[in-house]
């Protein structure tokens, strides 16, 4: 029958009612927006008064507190002043040395990535373990670590001695750590940087022989590196895991997050381009780390220094470590900055599947996140403001409709969330370091015995014996709608909008303002550009090349040595710290409101262009309809075939399935049980690891697919009374005493027992 064609006026009213929708649903969010920043910005209450304890004093006390907190705080300002010069002089040494890798450790290279035929400026390097450590198992499972390149230098994963690589070294893993240098080479790409990481993992590859296929760590903007890396060449890759990285960079919280919306009100990705092409085609890695900074001005620009100046006895040396991994910049090419803006930051591309793998790809590929069949752990925390868990999560709700097809696709996904640990924290923290790494790294021995799924590593303080205490690990079965409540809002078409008003501007840009920059520009004005950045001039003006710095080196001689400094209950540090506490207070509350109005702006100017439409167009999250979402459908069918196929094995996985799948997760005990048996055991100490792998993700499909089927058909894989008492003893001693269960899975165990006896 022919359509009946829509009567004059009937599609503009359809129009005009699509228009009025989205302009409602934009006018709820910015409700939404001033709803959270009037909780947030509600007044607080007022601070007690500084407790004055010197009005009190008779004048004779009074004046011996005066002339005690006067001498110290005069030479606490002297050995402030000479830890800036410090911190100055490491400086400049390290520019002029220029910006090696911060790494505690001795290493030695391995592959550079400037000798490569697709050349960049990366290498991979051999960490060598310090005397005392357990030697190295060439057989053990190698990790590979790769760092962030947004504006630092490399060797945050390993700045400490407890770190990921000192973690993994304790273990007896070999560890190889991915560097890069100051410059980059003329004309590299990010695609140009993933064939080197590929060729990097080749090698320990070829080192590792025997050993398990490697680990690969990506911390923060890594961490995308590495799931590039998985989605072009999953065989090369064994567990993977990302710490705060951000891979979904649109989502957030309202009311938080502010961060993400810069890149908005810029008018998208032209400003890094005019950046880079200032700087004679190469991005300046201080615009970045300034950006860092802003964030949190209370803490960056105060707290840190007032906490050397308050603490200049202990406290220079700790600031000294760190600043010589902060204060190392480091530089992108334009095409590389505005490949990550453009894709990540504005387009949010990579969760979508629209990121192209190159030209020399078949078909046009993309990389696929899908495609990744190693298990994943990704590690975030609610205190970091750079990378918030929604950006570190939100890619999983974007790729996969649901946690069954997690299942189906035989992904094993384990997230963690920290409660307050800051970005930073997550790489340099050594508590984090001490729990959270080393317990993630005792769960990658044993995560590919778990079955596929969505899970929460759950990380709990059991006290033990004496004063020692350690921890506990399960993994709870999560969902996708548990993703979106941690990720928050994603789905807002304020987005879409910015790559659109991105992509314009940028055209733009690229034909009336960039060629005219380019012309004028020179390499001599790039590099007076770089060198008067206020990042780097700061530190400039404390250093030696300042002659108004020398007496301080030896003032802070003589003031070691007679240091005198006020007592504790002096009333004057008291004074001082709550002047301390207003001006950091301050600072913050200027943060807040700067990143209200930031929001509010963003979604009223955005937000406004959405609702006429300026959106429309934009492809929408690929998960529901995805043509990938299908491709599986011919292993379901045979999953389902083989129900009642197979022996022993087939049974005893099913069996572990279906407990872990009652109970909603596993604790690793059982996991170590588990795996005990799985490379212990026959007949699975006979296969190999990709045989394993194989057969849980097919009995986890059965299961999945078909439940009831799957536990009535045990009797057929275990024909005889021995094999169902072999199977039942084994699963029995995985499971663990009855009453640790619960009640789900010991009804679960109890049916299986009753199945196999009635078989």
């Amino acid at each position: 029958m022919n359509a009946v064609p829509p009567l004059p006026g009937q599609e503009l009213l359809a129009k005009g009612a699509e228009t009025m929708s989205r302009a409602l649903d934009q006018a709820r969010s910015l409700a939404e927006v001033a709803a959270r920043q009037a909780e947030a910005l509600a007044p607080k209450p007022p601070r007690p008064p500084a407790a004055l304890g010197f009005l009190g004093l008779d004048p004779l006390r009074l004046t011996q507190a005066a002339m005690e907190y006067t001498l110290d705080a005069t030479q606490r300002g002297i050995l402030f002043w000479d830890t800036m010069r410090r911190a100055g002089n490491a400086f400049v040494e390290h520019e002029k040395a220029g910006c090696p890798p911060v790494l505690v450790f001795e290493w030695e290279m391995l592959v550079d990535g400037r000798t490569l035929p697709r050349r960049c400026n990366y290498a991979l390097v051999r960490i060598k373990p310090p005397e005392g450590y357990k030697p190295t198992d060439p057989k053990a499972r190698p990790f590979v670590i790769i760092d962030p390149r947004a504006g630092h230098g490399a060797g945050i994963g390993g700045f400490k001695s407890d770190s990921q690589v000192g973690v993994a070294l304790r273990r007896g893993h070999p560890v190889y750590f991915v560097i890069f240098f100051k410059d980059p080479e003329p004309g590299q790409t990010i695609l140009d940087i993933t064939a080197a990481e590929r060729a990097f993992l080749r090698k320990v590859h070829d080192l590792h022989p025997d050993a398990p296929k490697p680990v690969v760590i990506g911390n923060c903007q890594g961490g995308w590196a590495v799931m590039m890396l998985g989605a072009s060449d999953p065989e090369l890759m064994g567990p993977l895991v990302l710490n705060g990285a951000p891979l979904s960079y649109w989502a957030g919280e309202k009311g938080r997050n502010p961060m993400r919306y810069t890149g908005g009100l810029a008018g998208g990705s032209w400003p890094a381009a005019l950046l880079a092409d200032l700087g004679n085609g190469r991005f300046d890695g201080a615009n970045l780390v300034l950006n860092f900074e802003g964030l949190s001005p209370g803490n960056t620009w105060f707290k840190k220094y007032w906490t050397v100046y308050e603490r200049a006895d202990s406290e220079p040396e700790r600031f000294l470590e760190f600043e010589r991994w902060w204060g190392g910049y480091y530089l992108m090419n334009r095409d590389e900055i505005r490949w990550i803006v453009e894709n990540l930051f504005i387009g949010d591309r990579f969760a979508r599947g629209e990121i192209s793998a190159g030209p020399s790809s078949r078909g046009g590929a993309t990389f696929n996140m899908r495609s990744i069949k190693s298990p994943i752990i990704v590690f975030a925390s609610a205190g970091d403001n750079i990378t918030p868990p929604g950006q570190a999560l939100r890619w999983i709700a974007d790729v996969y409709r649901d946690e069954a097809e997690i299942k189906r696709l035989g992904q094993t996904i384990v997230y963690l969330v920290h409660d307050e640990i800051g970005h930073l924290g997550i790489f340099v923290s050594g508590k984090v370091a001490n729990r959270e790494h080393t317990e993630i790294a005792n769960t990658l021995d044993m995560i590919e015995a778990v079955a596929p799924g969505l899970y929460e590593m759950r990380i709990t303080d059991v006290a033990g014996s004496g004063t020692n205490t350690g921890y506990q690990v399960e993994l709870v079965a999560r969902t996708i709608a548990d993703i979106r409540a941690v990720s928050g809002e994603a789905a807002n078409e304020a987005f879409p909008a910015v790559a659109k008003i991105s992509a314009a501007n940028q055209t733009i840009y690229d034909l009336v303002m960039g060629p005219a920059i380019r012309h004028m520009t020179t390499e001599r004005s790039a590099e007076l550009r770089r060198q008067l950045h206020p990042m780097r001039a700061r530190r400039y003006m404390v250093s030696d090349l300042n002659p108004f710095m020398a007496p301080f080196a030896a003032a802070a001689e003589q003031v070691r040595a007679r240091r005198a400094p006020a007592s504790p209950d002096n009333p004057f540090l008291e004074a001082e710290r709550a002047v301390a506490e207003r001006i950091e207070g301050a600072l913050d509350s200027w943060a807040d409101w700067r990143d209200a109005w930031t929001e509010a702006a963003f979604h009223a100017v955005y937000g406004t262009l959405a609702a006429l439409g300026v959106a429309e167009g934009t492809p929408e999250e690929q998960v529901a309809e995805s043509a990938d979402a299908l491709a599986d459908a011919p292993e379901m069918r045979h999953a389902l075939a083989r129900i009642a196929a197979g022996g022993y094995a087939e049974a005893v996985i099913r069996m572990m399935i279906l407990l872990a799948r009652a109970r909603g997760g596993v604790r690793r005990s059982r996991l170590a049980r588990s795996q005990a048996v799985l490379t212990g055991e026959a007949p699975f100490a006979d296969m190999t690891a990709a045989a394993r792998q194989a057969l849980i993700r097919e009995q986890t499909l059965i299961v999945e697919l078909s439940p009831e089927e799957a536990l009535a058909a045990l009797p057929k894989l275990l024909p005889t009374k021995a094999e169902r008492r072999r199977a039942l003893d084994t699963v029995e001693e995985v499971a663990g005493p009855e009453d640790e269960l619960g009640d789900a899975a010991l009804g679960m165990l109890r049916r299986l027992r009753e199945v196999l006896a009635a078989g």
